[in-house]
């Protein structure tokens, strides 16, 4: 529903609290005049620009998940996670002394009320809807298209570098060398469960991108279930055979299925836009709004931009995750990813340091990503990237 149809159902004291909240000059006690006032006032070309200088990096944060999130309705208890979720690294900021934002002085219910006092959340008009909340469409679509203005303006472009890195379609075939390298080879796994490490090191020899091994350091967690033990592209590429169960850990050690030695002997091509989704999916429990960093790449990164002003404009997106702080959450967990599944290239400028720029794929993997993130594309056959 557009605000204008919410609007129209919400009872006189939310009218109000809106009204109040944009300094609209009507009659409070007539619920018409209440409604023409306030989508006059945000009807505005400048409504969203004059509400911007106001917001603070957690409003954006939130905002930003709500206007990319697939769903049409919010139970409290979603809203106060999320407000809990984006305005993390305002409350880290109070401990180094600088000036908190406003969001860091409130409490999540709060912050909620001052969305619904905002306009931007209104509750359902059944009775069955009536204790969830509800985002305008229309306010959504305004949103992004501020966002976007607001996310390119801060880009620095570069000229294309003298020599960049891309690893388009390696990922597919470095899968099936890792199932072939199963199919040979006798593995056994350790106490933990996971390959020793001198297998490991075999292994990634063969591969045509070669990781270092993991070394001891902050307790690694959140993006994915082998990703504490394996580097993060292998790690990716075997949780992914052993969701798609290609791959068996039993006591006697790994295993190839039938479904594994099919892959194999069928030489077709690994699905890009599964293992696409796959990633999407075991990275969003530590970066929940991976989704729209994605799609905001895809549409900032068109031409070649420095990653330095990526980190001051997406980056300022992120939300720190125990210890990855947003820069390194940006750069290793979403920037690297993407150039390991052939949708970005990264180059190095002698006055600009990184460069990046998204592949035709990843602008083309970047439009469909909320859809894929948030489980609306059921059929991948009906996907092309």
């Amino acid at each position: 529903m557009k605000l204008a149809d919410m609007l129209s159902y919400a009872d006189i004291s939310h009218l109000n609290n809106i009204a109040s909240y944009y300094d609209c000059d009507c009659k409070r006690n007539s619920k018409h005049e209440l409604i023409q006032s306030i989508l006059i006032k945000a009807g505005r070309k400048e409504f969203l620009k004059e509400q911007w200088k106001s917001f603070s990096p957690g409003d954006l944060r939130f905002l930003n998940n709500l206007v990319f999130d697939t769903r049409s309705s919010y139970s409290l208890e979603d809203l106060l996670a999320a407000v809990r979720h984006t305005s993390l690294e305002e409350k880290s900021d109070e401990t180094s002394g600088s000036k908190p934002a406003r969001t860091a002085l409130e409490s999540p219910r709060e912050a909620v009320s001052r969305y619904r006092r905002s306009g931007w959340l209104f509750n359902g008009f059944t009775s069955s809807t009536k204790y969830m909340f509800h985002v305008p469409e229309d306010l959504k679509e305004r949103f992004r298209e501020e966002l976007s203005l607001h996310l390119k303006s801060g880009l620095q472009v570069s000229m294309p570098p003298e020599v960049y890195r891309e690893e388009q379609g390696l990922i597919t075939e470095d899968l099936k060398l890792m199932l072939r390298y199963f199919q040979e080879h006798e593995l056994t796994l350790n106490a933990e469960g996971f390959m020793y490490r001198k297998q490991q090191q075999q292994l990634l020899s063969t591969l045509h991108i070669e990781e270092s091994l993991i070394t001891k350091g902050p307790w690694r967690f959140g993006y994915g279930r082998s990703c504490s033990e394996y580097p993060d592209r292998f790690a990716l590429l075997y949780d992914y055979a052993v969701a798609q169960r290609w791959v068996q850990e039993t006591p006697a050690g790994l295993t190839l299925t039938e479904h594994g030695k099919e892959c194999i002997l069928s030489g077709n091509q690994v699905s890009m836009i599964q293992l696409f989704r796959f990633w999407l999916k075991i990275y969003k429990s530590a970066v929940p709004n991976l989704p729209s960093l994605v799609y905001w790449l895809g549409r900032c990164a068109k031409e070649w931009v420095t990653m330095d002003s990526l980190h001051a404009t997406v980056g300022s997106l992120v939300t720190p995750f125990y210890y990855d702080t947003p820069r390194m959450i940006l750069e290793r967990r979403i920037v690297k990813m993407l150039l390991h599944l052939g949708m970005l290239r990264l180059g190095e400028s002698q006055t600009l340091g990184t460069v990046i720029r998204m592949t035709p794929l990843g602008i083309k993997a970047g439009e469909i990503a909320p859809q894929l993130g948030h489980g609306t594309v059921h059929n991948d056959n009906d996907v092309i990237i």
